[in-house]
């Protein structure tokens, strides 16, 4: 009977280790896979941070950058000289090309009423230049801002517009809130 009651404490035993390293490892593996979703990170703009450098538009792995101009209307004054889709000192306030500063026409201006206009970003456009963001930060409230569009980006590792940031504007944030909306302050 002592030979029967010591193979069972020795299988008792090995088979609890066993058991334990089963429970420890799926624990583990169980931890990691909820910390790397939770970990998941994306590259984004912080629209504070940022200067309206251009790199964004010459940096990007994409021929079409996948950064973009974005407009918080909750922000925006609907100006009739909106510094951010004219150029300096413009001859006349229409939307004829000379009269704009967006290179690709990217910004559309609709007239609302009197004196008010909506100015709409068409993303198909917008090569993420930065142009109209720096006119709107200099002389209007700052509305117009630029964000990684997740749709278009492959969030490389090496973010080739992030390491040529001027002002570590590129950060990583987690992937369940990708954008860094501008609010107004």
């Amino acid at each position: 009977m002592s030979d029967n009651l010591t193979t069972t404490r020795r299988r008792f035993l090995r088979e609890g280790m066993w058991g334990g390293v089963l429970a420890a490892t799926t624990a583990a593996g169980a931890t990691l896979a909820a910390r790397a979703k939770n970990d998941r990170l994306v590259w984004q703009i912080d629209p504070y941070k940022c200067i309206a450098c251009g790199r964004c538009a010459t940096h990007c792995i994409f021929t079409e950058s996948a950064v973009k101009c974005v407009h918080s209307y909750a922000m925006c004054g609907y100006c009739d000289l909106c510094t951010g889709y004219f150029i300096p000192e413009p001859k006349d306030l229409t939307t004829a090309a000379e009269n704009q500063l967006c290179p690709t026409g990217a910004i559309i201006r609709t007239f609302v009423e009197d004196p008010y206009f909506e100015y709409t970003i068409v993303e198909e456009l917008c090569i993420g230049c930065g142009k109209c963001v720096k006119g709107c930060g200099a002389f209007g409230n700052g509305s117009l801002y630029l964000q990684v569009r997740h749709d278009r980006c492959v969030n490389c590792n090496e973010c080739a517009i992030a390491a040529a940031c001027p002002s570590q504007a590129f950060v990583r944030v987690p992937a369940e809130k990708p954008y860094l909306l501008k609010e107004f302050k």
